[in-house]
């Protein structure tokens, strides 16, 4: 059971915990750490974007934020983004690394599997410049079936437009550089 801390709107724990299932069934507010991985190249900067997997319980087969993930009760935003990046991408970093852009608020209704999905998140988001190959990194399966880089121009544009299947935040991208 993965439990989650209930957090005002500034992404602070109110001193309550939920279970992330509940969680999304009420739309109670709770916090996620989002990474997103950037590399340069000579025609601008790239974004990696991951594919979730099918088994995901919430957009499954959608591209994503390079590495994501909810923030377990009691963890900070820094240390779960660390965690995420690892346990995804198999990639280690520092918390020196993690080039801060400031909080995403959100709130988002679907439903998945049949069932209501209520989303109310506090997310910190994060970028870290690493140029690296897919095949250099050891993606967890029940996570990311795959990841590819993407300019971040292009990114923004098919994003915009939903031309490809995605389950990304418009103005999050708008927070990064380049």
């Amino acid at each position: 059971m993965e439990m989650l801390d209930i957090v005002d709107e500034n992404g602070e724990p109110t001193g309550e915990t939920v279970e992330r299932a509940t969680a999304h069934a009420r739309g109670i507010r709770h916090r996620t750490s989002h990474v997103w991985l950037l590399r340069k190249r000579p025609d601008g900067v790239e974004v990696l974007l991951q594919k979730r997997s099918e088994g995901k319980d919430s957009f499954p087969g959608c591209y994503d934020i390079s590495s994501a993930g909810h923030i377990p009760a009691g963890m900070g935003f820094k240390e779960s983004a660390l965690r995420e990046l690892k346990e995804e991408l198999g990639l280690t970093a520092s918390e020196e690394e993690l080039n801060d852009c400031g909080l995403l608020k959100l709130y988002e209704e679907a439903v998945f599997y049949g069932e209501p999905f209520k989303d109310d998140q506090v997310s910190r988001v994060f970028y870290i410049w690493k140029d690296i190959e897919p095949e250099q990194m050891s993606l967890q399966a029940s996570e990311v079936s795959e990841v590819r880089w993407m300019g971040l121009s292009e990114c923004k544009e098919k994003v915009r437009t939903n031309s490809i299947p995605h389950c990304i935040v418009a103005r999050e991208l708008d927070m990064l550089p380049g």
